[in-house]
Formats: structure tokens, C-alpha cells, sequence
């Protein structure tokens, strides 16, 4: 099989390269807490799309740096009790989608929350008011701040987590029987969703972006979806006095390190012909994993759709 990264038996060992800072762990641990104090202002507004078996809303919240914040929410018209619910991340850039595509859960019983990412291409609103750069991707936004939580993707990690917990509020809802999945950025949502908020009974990330940002620097694959690191080292930081820094830094929205966190079963889903997304970043995080889990490799494919995993999440969720 040709190689676009390190041998599979590297891969299922190898541990990430980029830094973990030495407060991670109290530094999520106190933004949790300041989110939860917030008042989410949750709001329910029915949408233009309605079908005879599902009720469809447009669904607004207040998130962290005084955003409103949209997810698509969708839930079954008639339902016995409480029942699954499972949340979709949107790849980067994008938004939540249609409706169309979310009926196949509702079908089967689940209530179905998508994000919109904020600043992204959905509804989603992103205050700003940070410090620095902002061009040409999320990664880099705030990365000049006096502290890691003007991160953008400290912020969106946040919304994830917060739209986890008011899902699980929702009458209708199980708390136990909740999962989450996406694709590329997508995944890396559903790998830090799931790890803000552990009562996630199941979660399913493809091709997760957001992790082991060195290793994507050190393969030289800072561009595509990586491309603002680039773009910031040529700007800001020409001759990488800063890195060691510039990376501890990025550290707090890795998706690895939260990795440790999660509780939930897992189906994680990598392309070993990744070149977006490059396996060992992706194994950087699966292999920190202590939880229940399985790894479906395909090994001809890359950054794309992948064959039969959307019918292999659906019938992993259906154990919920």
C-alpha cells in the first residue's frame, strides 16, 4: 500500500507532537464552568420546512462572548416518552445543512440538533473583538489574545458542548442516549463535544480535523484546511522565534489533548491516504482514547466521502 504518513504499526502507537500546556485541563475545567453559569436563552422557531413526521425548528442560544448562536433541531411529531438524540458537526467553512438529510434519525425515533458553526457559513453569529490576525481561517483567530479563551475555536468548542447539554434538557430527550458525529472539522467537534460534556453515550468522527497541529507543520501539509498556519509563520513569526509558543498556544484547542476526557463509544473513521487531515494527527487522538472503541481504516482513500461509513454511524447510533 503506498504511504502518505508512517506505517500503520507506527500509527496505532504513535502519541502526537504538538505540546499540551501545563493548565490545560484547569483551563477547560474553568471555561466550562463560566459557560454552565450563563443563561443560554434557549429559542425555539418553527421552520418553513415541516413534514408529517417531524417537527422542525430553528434553534437560537446565547454562547460565550455574547453570541447567539443557531443549531437546526428537528425531533419526532409523536413520540412515546423520552427518546435518543444525536448531534451533527459541519466540516469547515459550511453550516449545518439541510433539512433533508436529518430525517433519516427522526424516522427512527432521535431528536437531531446540527450547529452552526459561528463565523462560518450558517446563521451563527461571531462577535469578534479579538486581538491580531483574522485572515484566511478560525485556527489562528485569537491566537494573539492576551488569553487562550479568545481562541475562536475555544468559543466554538464551547457551543458544542453547550448545545449538548441543552439537547439533553429537551423534553423529549433521554440524557443517557445522546451521541454526536461529524466529518473533518466536523470530527474534531465531535471529538471535543464529547469530550466537554462526558454524558455523550456515543460518538462517531470521520477524518477528525483540529489535532497534533505540529505534526501537520512538520509533514508540510500547512495548507489546504491548514493553510493559515502558514499564512500566520510568514506574517507574524518569519523567522519561528515564536513557535515553541505559537503551538503550546494552539495546544488548548487540540483536539488530542481533550482526547483523555472522553467517555463515550467510539467509531472513529480515517482515510490512510489522508493529505488534509494526516492519519498520525487523526491516530494522535484515537490512540488517547481509554473508552470503549473501534477504528474503521480505509486504506485507498483520502479526504472525501468514504464508502458505507454514513449507513455504519446510522446503525452505530441505533444502539443508543
Amino acid at each position: 500500500m503506498p504511504l502518505v504518513d508512517m506505517p500503520l504499526s507506527q500509527l496505532k502507537t504513535y502519541a502526537g507532537r504538538s505540546p499540551k500546556p501545563k493548565d490545560f485541563d484547569k483551563f477547560w475545567d474553568n471555561q466550562l464552568a463560566g459557560m454552565w453559569a450563563l443563561d443560554p436563552r434557549v429559542e425555539l422557531k418553527p421552520a418553513e420546512f415541516q413534514t408529517s413526521f417531524a417537527d422542525c425548528f430553528d434553534l437560537y442560544f446565547d454562547g460565550v462572548a455574547d453570541s447567539r448562536i443557531h443549531a437546526k433541531f428537528l425531533r419526532p411529531r409523536k413520540s412515546a416518552g423520552k427518546g435518543p438524540a444525536v448531534l451533527l458537526f459541519h466540516g469547515y467553512s459550511g453550516n449545518c445543512g439541510d433539512w433533508q438529510d436529518k430525517l433519516g434519525y427522526v424516522a427512527a425515533g432521535f431528536t437531531v440538533a446540527a450547529l452552526d458553526c459561528r463565523g462560518q457559513g450558517g446563521l451563527s453569529e461571531d462577535r469578534g473583538g479579538v486581538p491580531g490576525n483574522t485572515l484566511r481561517g478560525h485556527i489562528i483567530r485569537g491566537l494573539d489574545g492576551e488569553t487562550p479563551d479568545q481562541l475562536l475555536f475555544t468559543r466554538i468548542f464551547l457551543d458544542t458542548a453547550q448545545l449538548a447539554r441543552i439537547v439533553m434538557a429537551m423534553p423529549g430527550v433521554d440524557s443517557r442516549r445522546v451521541g454526536a458525529t461529524g466529518g473533518s472539522q466536523g470530527g474534531g467537534l465531535t471529538l471535543a463535544c464529547t469530550a466537554l460534556e462526558p454524558r455523550i453515550a456515543r460518538s462517531a468522527p470521520v477524518f477528525p480535523f483540529l489535532s497534533d497541529y505540529r505534526r501537520v507543520w512538520e509533514m508540510d501539509l500547512a495548507k489546504d484546511a491548514y493553510d493559515e498556519l502558514r499564512t500566520y509563520f510568514r506574517l507574524f513569526d518569519p523567522l519561528h522565534q515564536r513557535e515553541d509558543e505559537i503551538f503550546t498556544r494552539l495546544g488548548y484547542i487540540d483536539v488530542q489533548n481533550l482526547a483523555r476526557r472522553i467517555k463515550a463509544q467510539m467509531l472513529m473513521s480515517v482515510g490512510l491516504m489522508d493529505t488534509i487531515c494526516p492519519p498520525s494527527s487523526q491516530f494522535a487522538a484515537y490512540n488517547k482514547i481509554k473508552s470503549k472503541k473501534e477504528l474503521v481504516l480505509y486504506p485507498d482513500f483520502g479526504h472525501e466521502g468514504l464508502p458505507g461509513v454514513n449507513d455504519r454511524i446510522f446503525q452505530f447510533m441505533m444502539g443508543l
